[in-house]
This record gives structure tokens, sequence and C-alpha cells, in this order.
């Protein structure tokens, strides 16, 4: 079983989410145990303060150390603790495959304009982002991250064949596009081949299309 745990200033974004849908169905079929802490409760004044105006000035708040490093302490956890940051290396589901291998997956949700440095120097394990873009805090990215790997935990999906044959499975590249009823729409026809019920010729049209999607996704990333 993989045990999550989320730190966070907003615990009540998760209360909805962690319960439906395939984060849900692996969390009843006993693979994954979610423990969401509020960071506020390892503050020690009455306003239950977690961040303070930054060091040499400038604009915005940034969030305090202490509640950060007291939250892990107490949860007493293992590897990987990742801080979620529009700093870190983008996260990919290699990193997803890691993480539904492991035991246990701590996320650390910032907000505001930033987190204490020492949150990502002397305590994530490392520093994560989902893209080159700013979210208001960690928290979607967190979820982001928890969907990509509780869906590839026991249980998760009705069908474990459809994980395997996602876009990126095990460095894979993009998948073959999918088509279902009717055959045709508004003019638009579902590719003949795959009507055809010759399954060989099917399988060499998936990895060929695959293959071509693959290579003009690269050609439009590229440097």
């Amino acid at each position: 079983m993989l045990r999550v745990n989320v730190v966070t200033i907003f615990p009540e974004f998760f209360t909805g989410p962690l319960g439906l849908s395939i984060l849900g169905r692996a969390r009843d079929a006993g693979s994954v145990e979610f423990r969401v802490v509020d960071l506020r409760d390892f503050t020690h004044d009455k306003h239950r303060t977690v961040d303070d105006a930054p060091y040499g000035g400038g604009a915005g708040m940034v969030m305090k150390p202490e509640p950060f490093f007291e939250a892990v302490d107490l949860l007493q956890v293992q590897p990987p603790i990742v801080l979620l940051s529009a700093r870190g290396r983008h996260f990919s589901h290699t990193d997803a495959v890691r993480f539904a291998a492991g035991g246990e997956l701590t996320l650390l949700c910032g907000h505001y304009k930033d987190v204490d440095q020492r949150v990502a120097d002397h305590l994530a394990t490392e520093e994560l982002s989902i893209g080159d873009f700013i979210l208001t805090g960690g928290e979607p990215a967190a979820l982001a991250v928890l969907d990509a790997t509780v869906r590839l935990l026991p249980g998760a999906m009705s069908d474990a064949e459809s994980a395997r044959t996602d876009s990126f499975f095990l460095s894979a590249g993009i998948s073959a596009p999918s088509y279902t009823r009717p055959p045709v729409y508004r003019g638009h026809a579902v590719p003949e081949v795959l009507l055809s019920g010759d399954h060989k010729r099917i399988a060499e049209w998936r990895r060929s299309e695959a293959a071509r999607r693959t290579e003009a996704r690269e050609d439009k990333t590229g440097p």
C-alpha cells in the first residue's frame, strides 16, 4: 500500500477529489492511504501564521520554514518528500511510476509568493513542477501528481491494460488516437483499418500512428 501525505494550508481542497473516481477506488481497494495535514496546525501564534515578509524586501509573502519542518517531523515520513514548485524539474510519467512503486509519498504545497528556500534545500528530497506556468498554490499540482500516480496502483483501474497503453507509459511516447461508435459522425469517418477486424493490421496502424504523432510533437517542442 502507498501512503500519501499532503501538507497544505487548504486541506478542504482535497476533500472531494480524493474520494472520487480512480483516487477513491484505489483507496477503497486498500491500495492507497491519504493523510492530508493542515500546515496551520504547526504554527505557534494565535493567528496561526504560516507566512512572513521576505528578507531583503520585495513584493509578496514567503511561507515560513518552521511549519513544514515540524509537520514532516510529526509525520515521520520516508522519502520522497516533494515540494511542488515552479522552479522544480518537470514531473513526468516516469516519476509517477516511481512513486507508485514506493511505500510512501509526501507532497508539500506552497502558497503565496514563495516558500522559504530552506524547505527546498534541507527538507524536500526533490522539487517538481507540472509546467512552466504559475498556479495560486501547490494544491492543483499535488492533485495532478496524485492522479497520475494512484491510477497505476492495483485496484485503481478496472482495466490495467488501459494504463499500459497510455501515452508516455514506460517512455513509449504518444499513444495512437482512439475512436468509438458511430463509424461516421457528421461526415467524419473512423479509419477503415479499425473496422477491418484484422488485428495485425490494427496493431501496425497503431504503432505507426503513435510513432508519427510522437515525432510531430517532438518537432513542435524541440529546440
